[in-house]
C-alpha cells in the first residue's frame, strides 16, 4: 500500500511540475496597419484643384483578440482630412468598427460590428472597399445556427454611414440546404451537388418627408439555385423588392427585382462560361436620401470584365442599380507545349465579350414611373467590351501578353454626365516580361487608346517600365500621354515614378508625379478620382 501511495504521489507531483512549466493561454492578438498620405500641388495644366491644408491623410489599424471560441475587435480610423475623391464626411478619428464573436458548438453569435452577405448579395451585402471609401458595416446583433446537416440560418441592426450610422433599422435571414449531403452519403462517389437557398431582408425607415407617403417598412427577399457535376456549374439567383421611393429612382412607387445567370465549363486546357443580368429598380439603401456609394445595402455583381491594365481600365463600367439588362461570354483555351501554336512552352489564349443595355421602359403614371418589358433589351447601348488576350512563353526568361480591346462606353449614362455622348475606343497592350535571373526582372507595359471621332479627352499612349529586385525592392516609371485630346493644351504628359520596398509583412510605397483625373471601379462600384500632382506615402503592415 505504501509503494502504491508513494507512486501515486510521485505521479500527482509529477504532473503538477508539467503543469506548472506549460504556458499560460493569454490568447493572441494580431492586426495591420495601412497609412495613406498624399501631398497637392495645384496644376493648372491637368486642372488638379488648390487644396488648402496641402497633405492629406487617410490611416487605419486593426486589432483583433482570439482565445479559444471567442473573439472581439476595433478598428481605429483617421481622416486628416480625406484623400482628395473621397467624400468629405470621412473626416477626423475614430473607432467605427468594434465587435465580440463566440461560437458554442452549432450557434455562432456575433455583438457589434460586422460584415455579412446572403448569397450574391443582391439583396443584402455588408462589405468594406477601403479604396472606394465604401463602408457599410452592420452594427447589431448576429446569428448563426446550423439547424440540420446542410442547413445554415443567419439572422440583425444598422449600417455605418461615415463615423454615425444610417436611420434605417435592418432585420433579416438567410438559409441555405445543402441537398446532396442530405441525399447522398458521405462516402458516395457522386459528384453532383445541389444546393438551394432563400432569404429576406426587412427595413424600417421612419418618413419624415413632407412631400411623400413613403412606405417606412420595405421587403425584399431571393432565392438561389447551385448546381455543378463533374466539370459543369450553373448558377441564378433570383431576388425582388417592394415599392421603395428614394432619390435614386426620383421616389416612384414601382417594385424592383434582379436576375442573376451563369454557367461554366472547364477542363484542362479549355473553359468556357457564360453569365446574364436583368437589374430593374433595385438600388436599395438604408437611407432613402443617399447617393453614391453611401448606405448601400446590396451589391449587384458586374458582368463585366473588370480591367486591370491603365488605359483598358480608363472606361470602366459601373452597374446601373436603376436598371439594366446585359451578358458576358468568356471562352479560354490553351495551345498545348510541342504544337504548332504552343511552341515550347504552350500559348493561351482568352476571348471576351460583353454587353449592357438600358432596359425596353414605356412611361406610365407618375406614381408607378414606368413599365419594362422583362428580358427584353432595351434601344440605347450603355456598355460594350469584345477583347482578346494572348499569353505566350517564348524563354525561361522572357514572357509576353498581348491585349486588345474594343469598349464602346456611354458616358451620361455611366458617369451621370449630360451631353458627352458615348465613345468608341481601341486598345492594345504589350506586356513584356524579361527575368535576368532568379533575383532581378524587368517589365514594361506599351499602350495605346485610339478613340474614334476624338470624343471626350481623345485618344492617350501610355509607357511603363519597372525593375524589380527580388524580394524586397521594386522601381517602376511610368508615363500617360494625352497626345488626341481636342484640347491642344491639354495634349500633357501624366509622369509618375515609385519605390517601393517589402520586407516580411511590411510595404512602403513612395510615388511622385501627375495623376489624371478618371473612375475608380472595383467591382462594379465606382468612384471619381480627381487630377492631383504631388507625393503619395502608402505604409502597410500586418502582425
Amino acid at each position: 500500500m505504501k509503494k502504491i501511495l508513494g507512486a501515486l504521489a510521485l505521479s500527482t507531483c509529477y504532473h503538477i511540475g508539467f503543469a506548472q512549466e506549460q504556458p499560460a493561454d493569454y490568447g493572441q492578438i494580431h492586426g495591420n496597419f495601412q497609412a495613406d498620405i498624399q501631398s497637392y500641388k495645384a496644376d493648372s495644366i491637368i486642372k488638379a484643384p488648390v487644396v488648402p491644408d496641402k497633405m492629406r491623410m487617410n490611416a487605419f489599424t486593426n486589432l483583433i483578440y482570439t482565445k479559444g471560441a471567442f473573439t472581439a475587435g476595433v478598428r481605429y480610423e483617421s481622416y486628416m482630412n480625406a484623400l482628395q475623391g473621397f467624400d468629405p464626411r470621412f473626416k477626423g478619428s475614430g473607432l467605427p468598427y468594434r465587435f465580440a464573436s463566440y461560437e458554442n458548438g452549432d450557434l455562432h453569435v456575433t455583438v457589434g460590428n460586422f460584415y455579412e452577405q446572403f448569397g450574391n448579395g443582391l439583396i443584402f451585402r455588408s462589405y468594406e472597399e477601403r479604396g472606394l471609401g465604401l463602408d457599410n458595416a452592420m452594427d447589431g446583433i448576429r446569428l448563426k445556427y446550423k439547424v440540420n446537416k446542410g442547413v445554415y440560418v443567419k439572422g440583425y441592426g444598422k449600417s455605418r454611414a461615415f463615423f454615425a450610422q444610417s436611420p434605417a433599422i435592418m432585420r433579416g435571414a438567410d438559409a441555405e440546404i445543402q441537398l446532396d449531403e442530405l441525399l447522398f452519403s458521405e462516402d458516395s462517389e457522386n459528384d453532383l451537388r445541389i444546393s438551394l437557398g432563400g432569404s429576406v431582408l426587412s427595413k424600417y425607415e421612419p418618413d419624415l418627408d413632407p412631400k411623400y407617403v413613403l412606405p417606412e417598412n420595405v421587403t425584399a427577399g431571393a432565392g438561389r439555385l447551385n448546381i455543378s457535376k463533374g466539370n459543369f456549374s450553373f448558377q441564378t439567383e433570383y431576388a425582388k423588392k417592394i415599392n421603395d421611393p428614394s432619390s435614386q429612382n426620383k421616389f416612384i412607387y414601382k417594385e424592383g427585382q434582379t436576375l442573376l445567370v451563369g454557367a461554366n465549363y472547364s477542363q484542362k486546357g479549355f473553359g468556357i462560361n457564360a453569365s446574364a443580368k436583368y437589374v430593374d429598380n433595385m438600388d436599395f439603401r438604408s437611407d432613402r436620401t443617399a447617393n453614391g456609394t453611401v448606405s448601400l445595402l446590396n451589391f449587384l455583381p458586374p458582368i463585366t470584365r473588370q480591367h486591370t491594365y491603365l488605359l483598358m481600365a480608363f472606361y470602366p463600367y459601373a452597374t446601373q442599380n436603376r436598371g439594366e439588362i446585359g451578358a458576358q461570354g468568356e471562352v479560354f483555351y490553351k495551345f498545348q507545349k510541342g504544337t504548332a501554336l504552343g511552341g515550347k512552352y504552350g500559348t493561351e489564349i482568352a476571348v471576351n465579350f460583353s454587353k449592357v443595355h438600358g432596359l425596353d421602359t414605356v412611361t406610365t403614371t407618375a406614381y408607378e414611373g414606368y413599365k419594362a418589358e422583362p428580358g427584353k433589351f432595351g434601344k440605347e447601348l450603355y456598355f460594350q467590351d469584345f477583347n482578346v488576350e494572348l499569353t505566350k512563353k517564348f524563354s525561361k526568361h522572357f514572357k509576353s501578353v498581348l491585349t486588345y480591346a474594343n469598349i464602346k462606353y456611354n458616358i451620361d449614362i455611366v458617369q451621370g454626365l449630360v451631353g458627352m455622348g458615348s465613345v468608341n475606343c481601341h486598345i492594345a497592350v504589350a506586356d513584356l516580361t524579361y527575368s535576368i535571373n532568379d533575383k532581378y526582372s524587368l517589365r514594361t507595359e506599351l499602350q495605346n487608346m485610339t478613340v474614334e471621332k476624338n470624343l471626350d479627352r481623345g485618344s492617350w499612349a501610355a509607357a511603363l517600365l519597372e525593375f524589380s529586385v527580388a524580394p524586397k525592392w521594386f522601381f517602376s516609371v511610368i508615363d500617360q500621354y494625352n497626345y488626341g485630346n481636342p484640347y491642344h493644351k491639354a495634349r500633357v504628359h501624366y509622369l509618375m515614378g515609385q519605390v517601393t520596398y517589402v520586407k516580411d509583412a511590411n510595404r512602403i510605397a513612395l510615388s511622385y508625379g501627375r495623376q489624371r483625373e478618371g473612375i475608380l471601379c472595383v467591382g462594379g462600384v465606382c468612384r471619381n478620382v480627381p487630377a492631383a500632382n504631388g507625393f503619395t506615402l502608402s505604409v502597410s503592415s500586418s502582425f
